[in-house]
């Protein structure tokens, strides 16, 4: 006997033996056993979710000689065993994008008067029936509006869009959604049990993603993998046939992230080069990881309902999300830049280096090669005297204070050159570098924003900053920030005036230039405003 492939050998022959689309099923089920039947019925959805196996099973429910009408067809009467042969005289299958022309439509809907030959219904199933032409729409439209009460048209399309609002508005639409990855994997793991084919390592997963949601794909996928490996899966022999990589590349490439090894980084690249990987689908494929981890710390649930293993679950609370949204976005961008790489490779280990550069210094782990961190050295109070306020007030904006100890290491004069100090990145340094210093008093300190930086505000952002003030003075403290239209000279307003003044130094300098004044009058310029620069 010749083989059968996997997509034919388990086609499901029961509603009972659907993966996914409970949603329509449970309806069908209800309609069938209720004997509350609409004369036309569109199933859409993507490729390969069950849209013609649904109908060839509901044309052997309308048709079981055995049960009747009912959701529970024998599988045994003649209706039941020729309909899943595909020889039942009474369903007539049509493939809309072979009979687009309207003489072969009318031709074909000539018929629908006549009574069925063998089984209680005759039932046309339309395959992709959006492919028809106009003429062809126009001709359904008419039986379609008095159907004879022995015919039942199933219709199935890719594209209902293409559809008449006329056609669709006359049939009950069911939307076949795509299958879940792990209902996937859950069927394949099943079918290998029943075939008998062993499975080494991490194979399946690769699979159910590669199939993206199509149970056909899947199938036609786990056949290939079968035949590549003569009868046994193997894990780097599907990642082999699928062009992807193994998961634990891309577990080795972000943990190098976390830890900040761009050695490690490097090797994890030159050990893809070996593989003769496609560096492009690497850039895909971490994305894809990167989703999943950030997934995993917004909702840990999801890791037992996707089958995501342990070993991400753990690697996602080792990175911060902070890092990783910059990780994605990188990513994103890389992915769209390296075409322009002068080759792969090196484009791909620009994006991963990349985010070694960009990572914000407060949550990098130090790297061994890096120099030491220089020991701060507060700036000096100035003197105090028995009628000088603890705290330097800048126009009032910080209250003075009973314990000198502390404030002489946190004053509004000294604000600007202790948030450089910080360093701070990200949007936590995007705050302190538009903030006040209101008061530091009693281990609390307190700041104030401007409301356009309030967006900037969040428990992270708050967290981070009171971790950094707390490293430099050296204690645990208190934080409070505040929002006011009353918060001015911030370090970004001083730095902002300080390169304006210098600005206009430059340009008032130059145009009191002799030269310039000389080389003006001689070729007939004029100065276009903006254009001179500061260095």
């Amino acid at each position: 006997m010749s083989y059968q492939v996997l997509a034919r050998k388990w086609r499901p022959h029961t509603f009972s033996e659907m993966v996914g689309q409970e949603h329509v099923l449970q309806t069908l089920v209800n309609a069938l056993d209720r004997d509350q039947l609409h004369h036309a019925y569109l199933f859409t959805g993507t490729r390969g979710v069950g849209k013609t196996t649904i109908a060839r099973i509901f044309a052997k429910s309308l048709n079981c000689e055995t049960n009747g009408v009912t959701s529970t067809p024998c599988g045994e009467c003649s209706a039941c065993v020729e309909i899943d042969d595909g020889r039942f005289v009474d369903l007539i299958e049509v493939d809309a994008a072979s009979r687009t022309k309207v003489e072969e439509t009318r031709d074909l809907l000539d018929n629908v008067q006549y009574m069925p030959t063998k089984g209680r219904y005759k039932v046309y199933l339309i395959d992709e029936v959006h492919m028809f032409s106009n003429h062809s729409f126009n001709a359904l439209l008419k039986t379609l509006e008095e159907p004879p009460p022995h015919v039942k048209f199933l219709l199935a399309t890719t594209d209902p869009q293409k559809l008449p609002v006329t056609i669709r508005s006359r049939c009950l639409q069911f939307n076949l959604k795509s299958i879940p990855q792990q209902r996937i994997q859950e069927y394949l793991a099943e079918l290998l049990q029943r075939e008998g084919v062993e499975s080494s390592g991490n194979t399946l997963p690769p699979i159910a993603r590669a199939a993206e949601g199509s149970m056909r794909d899947a199938l036609s996928l786990l056949d290939q993998a079968i035949a590549f490996g003569g009868g046994v899966l193997r894990e780097d022999e599907v990642a082999a046939m699928l062009g992807t990589i193994e998961q634990r590349h891309l577990l080795e490439i972000v943990q190098a992230l976390t830890a900040q090894d761009g050695a490690a980084l490097l090797n994890s690249v030159e050990e893809l080069s070996k593989k003769a990987a496609d560096f492009s689908a690497v850039l895909i494929e971490l994305i894809g990881v990167l989703h999943q981890l950030a997934l995993l710390q917004q909702v840990p649930e999801v890791a037992a309902d996707r089958g995501i293993e342990e070993e991400w679950v753990e690697l996602a609370k080792q990175i911060s999300a902070e890092d990783l949204q910059l990780f994605y976005q990188i990513a994103l961008i890389g992915r769209k830049d390296l075409p322009l790489a002068a080759n792969p490779r090196s484009g791909l280990e620009m994006v991963l280096l990349r985010m070694l550069a960009f990572r914000p210094a407060s949550t990098a782990t130090p790297i061994q090669s890096q120099a030491p961190v220089q020991p701060k050295t507060p700036v000096q109070p100035k003197t105090l005297d028995a009628t000088t306020p603890a705290l330097s007030v800048v126009k009032g904006a910080v209250e003075p204070s009973e314990d000198i100890s502390e404030a002489i290491y946190l004053t509004a004069d000294n604000w600007e050159q202790i948030v450089k100090q910080l360093n701070v990145r990200g949007m936590a340094g995007q705050l302190l570098l538009n903030s006040v210093l209101k008061s530091y008093e009693n281990g609390k300190v307190t700041l104030k924003i401007p409301v356009n930086s309030e967006a900037f505000l969040n428990d992270q952002c708050r967290e981070r900053i009171k971790g950094a003030l707390g490293k430099y003075l050296e204690k645990d403290i208190a934080i409070s920030i505040k929002v006011g239209d009353d918060a001015v000279d911030t370090p970004a307003q001083k730095a902002e005036s300080r390169a304006e003044q210098a600005q206009n130094r430059v340009e008032s300098e130059l145009q009191q230039s002799g030269e310039f004044q000389s080389m003006l009058s001689t070729f007939g310029g004029s100065v276009v405003e903006g254009s001179m620069k500061s260095s």
